[in-house]
């Protein structure tokens, strides 16, 4: 499709056969500055990237940066909040990066980066946690969280249907289960005039309840079989590939038994048989222990673990938040569905220093496409001011690097970006919470990063 607004740069294509990228050495990379404190953000992180790949390759690969917009940017530019020319530019170039967006009031699009997740498929949400020395947290032993959250980004609650209460089409919904399912109907508790009635006879029997109406709203979850093992799938062949000891099934399962306990289930059994003696999982262990005893189902995963089989475990997620506080060292690349893994990524973000310097990227492993992005809001109170921290960009982007193959680079990110924190002349969010630390402006946090690479 022509562009109608945009111009791309000159540069090459990065293209994607039997799930093997090809990146050139001048890569066309779409980028969306973002609204609020994006711009800022965006000018600190374009020059850490750019001096991350000058330093490593001496000037034989640059990024060809294309803008495309989106969010507050677009409307007021050209009346739309995500134009077709930016849905176009990630799935032609197949990998982007952008900054904070403005999230719609009212009608229309519920959430732009949801909204590019759906329509690019970006089934997994990587969102990497680590700990850099120096970061203020509220945590003793932050330096314990190392972990990779797979978080399910087409399915769950994010890609649910939901009907206002009162409205025709959650009456209808509730029609339809009293008349076909009675007995599941009978869990909604106040899904009739009668139920109402009877309970407002109890608690104030004065009171007329007949003019409450029934408003119940109604909300469905789908959670399928092939959203589960691609998600899984990509999180184990990530295990694999880095040499991680286990991946955590995070779920709640023991309530939700057919979505999110069959999130478990079919995980597992993909497990077992796309991998076979490269994994050993829990389900396994269960089966051995109910057939031989305890002993031996402790033997059997003792060898398989010896024998270098990567471990497929489970927590039910109320569980698996306590114990990423308590027992961190238990985990390290975690699979869970969407609203789980929203929990999990914030909380842990939290003890390694907050949000503000949060990476994620949002993957299709089949297609190539990957968009990068700020995890954070816009802060539109420090819009323009050269204020914040421009973390979370600077990571994705080093995400965004590794996953293009450009590792050199990327570690040149980290180490900058180490650099710079243990030298104490860092943002406003840091500075507050560091002793004897110097504030300093957003740009001068991207040069102190550049510094020290």
């Amino acid at each position: 499709m022509p562009y109608q607004n945009v111009t791309p740069p000159n540069g090459g294509k990065i293209t994607i056969q039997s799930g093997r990228l090809t990146v050139p050495d001048n890569p066309i990379v779409p980028f969306i500055r973002g609204d609020g404190t994006g711009p800022d953000i965006w000018a600190a992180s374009q020059r850490v990237f750019d001096a991350a790949i000058e330093k490593a390759y001496s000037g034989r690969r640059k990024v060809a940066w294309f803008e495309v917009f989106a969010g507050e940017t677009a409307k007021n530019k050209f009346d739309n909040w995500l134009p077709d020319d930016t849905v176009e530019a990630f799935k032609e170039f197949l990998i982007g990066i952008k900054g904070p967006l403005t999230t719609p009031i009212g009608g229309g699009i519920r959430s732009l980066n949801v909204a590019l997740r759906q329509m690019l498929d970006l089934y997994v949400c990587l969102r990497p946690v680590q700990y850099f020395q120096g970061v203020p947290s509220p945590v003793k032993r932050p330096e314990k969280v190392e972990m990779v959250i797979f978080r399910e980004n087409t399915e769950d609650i994010y890609a649910g249907i939901e009907y206002v209460g009162g409205s025709p089409e959650a009456g209808k919904v509730l029609e339809f289960l009293e008349q076909n399912f009675p007995k599941d109907f009978k869990k909604i508790r106040f899904g009739t005039k009668a139920a109402i009635a009877e309970y407002m006879k109890l608690a104030s029997p004065d009171h007329d309840a007949s003019h409450i109406p029934v408003q119940v709203g109604i909300g469905i979850k789908p959670v399928s079989n092939v959203g589960t093992i691609r998600l899984i799938k990509s999180a184990v062949d990530y295990a694999l590939k880095h040499r991680r000891k286990s991946v955590t099934i995070v779920h709640k399962g023991n309530i939700m038994k057919y979505t999110e306990g069959a999130f478990r289930d079919w995980g597992y059994a993909a497990c077992e048989r796309i991998y076979g003696s490269k994994v050993y999982t829990w389900a396994q262990y269960e089966r051995t222990k109910k057939e031989k005893g305890e002993p031996a189902a402790n033997d059997e995963q003792k060898s398989a673990l010896q024998n270098g089989a990567l471990l497929i475990k489970d927590a039910i997620a109320d569980i698996a938040l306590q114990q990423v506080l308590t027992r961190p060292e238990d985990f390290d690349v975690i699979a869970t569905l969407n609203l789980n893994g929203d929990y999990l990524s914030d909380a842990l973000a939290a003890q390694v220093g907050g949000i503000g310097i949060a990476p994620g990227g949002n993957i299709n492993y089949v297609t190539g496409h990957a968009v990068f992005e700020a995890t954070h809001g816009t802060a539109p109170k420090y819009a323009n001011l050269d204020r914040v921290n421009p973390g979370s960009v600077v990571l994705s982007g080093e995400m965004m690097l590794r996953y293009m193959g450009w590792a050199e680079a990327a570690d040149l990110i980290l180490k900058g970006l180490n650099g710079a924190i243990a030298s104490k002349r860092v943002t406003y969010d840091f500075a507050r919470l560091m002793e004897g630390a110097t504030e300093v402006k957003c740009s001068e946090f991207g040069t102190n990063i550049i510094s020290n690479m």
